[in-house]
């Protein structure tokens, strides 16, 4: 080869190598909540979604362009609901998954289809916050597949507004006893799940301790026994709750010192995302409303 042809080759393998250092460059490695490494060649571009809370905080790091798909339940923000929907996120229709053709599926633990999607060639982040810990690790590993830094940031935004909901309650709200009933099985928000600890930060006292678990299954004669003074629950969940035996004789019954939150609101509580500054402050009106 001539002087001038080398030249040229040389300058060819310079940009391929490159162009390879730029792709590698971009390349990422997450370790999920299995514990499992998923190498992704590069920041995923088609995702599907399937947890709400997930939704919201690939949206709220400004990811939301690149949801190709979610769960039935995911409706915030307000742009996710013209999205093909997928099913539950326990059990979604893998087929639908597939014919989106995304480059990453996030979801959550309990979900019965990451070995099946994985066995279609799918790359899967399992990602499932319980308390705000895990709400702030869950932040960041969305913002490392997203390749962007604005994690910690919305993470300082939703504590800053905890700390001003816990602010705006008068001393005489502190030490309240709260029943928080997730759903009608009944499940209980423990002290130790992100709603808990939420209640904990507004100073308010949680009938379920923390040894119980995040979201035990509680018998209703605990609830009977532990007379709380605020009953906190979804419209959803609510139906029938004063005919449950007993009842009727606790003080939160007897005195009307119940919060019944509309359907928008509960989703807003029971979700372990961006919106939990929101919840910290729906929280809040329920106690300075109905505390003793």
């Amino acid at each position: 080869a001539t002087d001038p042809e080398r030249t040229r080759m040389k300058n060819w393998l310079i940009l391929c190598v490159m162009a390879l250092c730029s792709l590698s460059a971009h390349a990422i490695d997450v370790v999920d909540d299995r514990g499992v490494t998923v190498h992704l060649p590069q920041p995923p571009q088609r995702i599907v979604s399937l947890l709400p809370s997930i939704t919201e905080t690939v949206c709220a790091l400004g990811g939301c362009s690149r949801l190709v798909g979610v769960d039935r339940y995911s409706n915030w923000p307000a742009s996710v609901r013209t999205l093909p929907q997928l099913g539950g996120g326990i059990d979604p229709n893998v087929e639908a998954v597939v014919a989106q053709k995304p480059d990453l599926v996030l979801l959550a633990k309990s979900s019965r289809v990451v070995e099946r999607l994985e066995s279609l060639g799918l790359k899967v982040v399992v990602l499932e916050p319980k308390n705000h810990a895990d709400m702030r690790r869950v932040l960041d590993k969305i913002g490392q597949v997203l390749g962007t830094g604005d994690a910690q940031r919305v993470w300082r935004e939703i504590d800053a507004s905890v700390s001003a909901a816990a602010q705006s309650l008068p001393v005489s709200v502190k030490n309240t006893r709260v029943y928080y009933e997730v759903n009608s099985g009944p499940f209980a928000a423990g002290e130790s799940s992100f709603m808990g600890e939420t209640l904990t930060r507004l100073g308010a006292k949680n009938i379920v301790p923390a040894a119980m678990g995040p979201f035990p299954k509680i018998n209703p004669e605990f609830v009977v026994r532990a007379n709380p003074d605020v009953i906190m629950v979804g419209e959803r969940s609510a139906t029938g709750l004063e005919q449950r035996p007993g009842w009727g004789n606790m003080r939160a019954v007897r005195e009307g010192r119940i919060c019944r939150f509309k359907a928008e609101d509960s989703d807003v509580l029971v979700r372990p995302g961006p919106r939990m500054g929101e919840a910290a402050r729906l929280m809040a009106h329920c106690l300075q409303n109905k505390a003793p």
